[in-house]
């Protein structure tokens, strides 16, 4: 039996990247503690298994010390855009497809001399963030009050997310490494992120989010494109306040404007006022969280400071321990039109059955193969030759 003479400061390095804990792989590889302390080397066919169970490149195993692998866009998560700890391979897996994603419909879009997207980087962080909000609802075609005539969260990040589409964005929302549901993306980690580019932006949401979080996170990503290549990156939000700097900011003063508009949050303040449970009432008028509405309350002045953190204390803890895991179950095919978009897998579509592209490259820019890609393209009402 082989064994093979690996740096053990790589093994560990390999799993803390992959934010797993010894006793998450010690069912796998019950000699990790001994490979990690350098006692016993593994197997090649051990090392193999683990780097697939890390996602981390095989090869990588073999450098003589841990590498720094850089991120690929801006991150917003911290200030000064850096981010203290490493960045999970189901992320940087995600970042990579999305890019692979916009570098080929950029492409596309440039040979077919389309015009480039006025309002991508039309923002300066100068100007005013709540002004921003309201040029893209104006742009989006959304009307006061629209959200309160949808009936569900999940009908309103629909809606959306499809108006965001009709502008010429891609809007991804997801949360999994693509199709693979065993490679779930973590809300601690990361909310959302933005892609600037003036013919084809692109802003991806962590689906594993709640879907009022969502509507914030669509709305916040939307304004990193307004403000173009100086807004692309990643955004966390941790907590209720920005911690990404002036962008991250403007940002959320953008959306919240955009979500909440203060003309209307004055109008229907006193009617709940007096109300148990005003933040929520609201909360379900808007389709956002409890927190964005008394989080905008408090920043007009219509509720006092203490009285909005005694609710955020409640409401965090209530939401900790009422938190369950979604099955991130529905309809296979329905995902893909959030997952990968109609709006992008037409473009792709309509390349390959035209001949631009392979079918090959077809299946890795959507993420589905064979068969799957068949039927979403039939359910798209394109059908393509078999």
């Amino acid at each position: 039996m082989n064994r093979v003479a690996v740096n053990p400061e790589l093994v560990q390095w390999a799993r803390k990247r992959a934010h797993l804990a010894i006793e998450d792989l010690a069912g796998r590889f019950p000699k990790l503690v001994y490979w990690e302390r350098g006692e016993v080397l593994p197997t090649f066919k051990q090392l193999e298994d683990f780097a697939k169970a890390t996602h981390v490149p095989f090869g990588y195993l073999f450098l003589p010390e841990p590498p720094q692998i850089p991120m690929p866009i801006s991150d917003f998560r911290t200030l000064g855009n850096q981010y203290v700890g490493s960045v999970s391979p189901d992320l940087l897996d995600t970042i990579y497809a999305m890019q692979r994603r916009q570098a080929w419909l950029r492409e596309t879009r440039l040979e077919c001399e389309a015009e480039h997207l006025a309002f991508v980087g039309s923002a300066r962080l100068t100007d005013d963030p709540a002004a921003i909000g309201r040029e893209m609802r104006r742009l989006l075609g959304l009307e006061n009050g629209w959200a309160a005539n949808v009936r569900t969260w999940q009908e309103a990040v629909s809606a959306l997310r499809n108006s965001i589409e009709s502008l010429g964005v891609m809007a991804v929302i997801n949360g999994v490494v693509g199709n693979n549901t065993h490679r779930k993306l973590n809300v601690e980690e990361f909310r959302g992120f933005a892609l600037s580019d003036d013919h084809a932006p692109l802003i991806f949401v962590n689906g594993a989010d709640a879907k009022s979080a969502q509507m914030f996170t669509l709305a916040h990503e939307l304004a990193h494109i307004w403000l173009g290549s100086a807004g692309s990156g990643l955004s966390g939000f941790p907590g209720i306040f920005p911690d990404g700097g002036e962008v991250e900011a403007f940002c959320d003063r953008a959306a919240a404007e955009f979500l909440v508009p203060e003309a209307e949050l004055r109008a229907r303040w006193p009617e709940v006022q007096r109300d148990a449970a005003p933040f929520e009432t609201l909360a379900r008028r808007f389709k956002v969280s409890p927190i964005v509405i008394g989080r905008r309350a408090m920043d007009l002045q219509l509720v006092d400071r203490q009285h909005f953190f005694d609710f955020y204390e409640a409401y965090t803890q209530q939401e900790r321990r009422q938190k369950q895991v979604s099955s991130g179950g529905g309809d296979f095919y329905n995902n893909q039109n959030t997952r990968v978009g109609s709006m992008f897998a037409v473009h792709v579509i309509r390349a390959a059955r035209e001949g631009r592209i392979g079918f090959k490259e077809a299946y890795e820019l959507t993420g589905l193969n064979g068969g799957a890609f068949q039927e979403y393209a039939q359910r798209l009402g394109m059908e393509l030759p078999r």
